[in-house]
This record gives C-alpha cells, structure tokens and sequence, in this order.
C-alpha cells in the first residue's frame, strides 16, 4: 500500500474513531423548558428593589428544569414592565458549575441571558462529558440547539501541560468496539 493511501487510511480510522465524541457536541441541555420556573436557594438574599437586581450569596444553588447552576453568588438583574419582576440575566461569581444529567461545566464566571436563551462560562472553563473533556477559555451553550462552543485561552499558561496558550485542550475518551483475534 503507498504511503498516501496508508496516511488516508489511518486519518480515515482515526476520524471514525473520534467522530463519536467530536461530533457530539449537543448538550444534554438542548430544548431546555426555559419557561420553567427558576428555583433559587442561598444562604443570603440582598434585593436592590432601586437597581432592579437582587444578589444571591452564600453556595448559590439555581435551578431550572434539568439545569443546575451553582456559584458563590449571583446577582439577578430583572425588569419590571407587568409591574412583577422578570429575570433577565443571571450573573453568576465565584466556583460557578453548571450541570446536566449527563455534562459538567465549571468556570469563575458565569452568564445566563434568560430571554436569549444562552449560557456562557469565562474563565478556566472545563466540559465534562461522558467521560470526556474540553478545556478552554470562554464556553457559550445556546439551550435552544444545544449546540455548544469554545475559545482558547487569551494569554497566560495552558490548560494542558505541554499545550500552547491560547488555545482550546481536550481528552476524548474512544468508545471500545469488539475486537476481532
């Protein structure tokens, strides 16, 4: 077999091997009931009833539907336009972690535009997912598609001993196939 049709061959099988995990890229999140109400626990609640915000304090725990979010604060910034408070962004600080039955994904900061219908993590953001893991800088989760992206890191060290700063890091996991003597 030549050297190009061996090269093919091996992309080819390793494409396949991969694409599982790769092309996976929908979040157990997808089609999230975002009309659900928000459950809020905290140790402490400060309403800024002037400022239209309310900060929760004190291993903040958020959930909605399938959707946990959890973080050392979170400040809920709300309008008032049927005269009772509306959430329209939760900012999240501290340890933030948001989970799904089947992912993991934690960062420093977290963003939840309610109307937009999209989470975005920044800072040290990690994707656990069957076993897998993505490492990077900025994740953004649309709960509409579920589709779901990362950026690099912007500067400093990498997220993977040996990788180079400002890029994005993963282990995927091969699903193991019978084997054949």
């Amino acid at each position: 077999m030549s050297a190009m049709k061996s090269s093919f061959l091996l992309f080819a099988l390793l494409a396949a091997a991969v694409s599982g995990p790769v092309a996976a890229q929908t979040s157990a999140l997808k089609g999230l009931d975002t009309g659900a109400p928000i459950d809020v626990d905290a140790a402490r609640i400060e309403i800024q009833d002037a400022d239209n915000q309310a900060v929760f304090s004190g291993d903040v725990i958020i959930t909605q539907g399938r959707m946990t979010l959890k973080a050392d604060s979170v400040k809920v910034l709300y309008t008032r336009s049927t005269g009772t408070p509306e959430m329209q962004r939760l900012d999240a600080r501290g340890n933030v972690r948001l989970v799904s039955p089947s992912e993991t994904a934690t960062g420093n900061t977290g963003i939840y535009d309610v109307n937009g219908k999209i989470v975005t993590l920044v800072g040290n953001v990690t994707l656990d997912r069957g076993g897998s893991s993505l490492k990077g800088q900025r994740l953004v989760l649309n709960l509409v598609s579920g589709q779901t992206s990362f950026d690099g890191r912007t500067g400093g060290t990498a997220a993977t001993p040996g990788a180079s700063p400002g890029r994005v890091t993963g282990r995927f996991v091969v699903p193991q196939r019978g084997t054949k003597p």
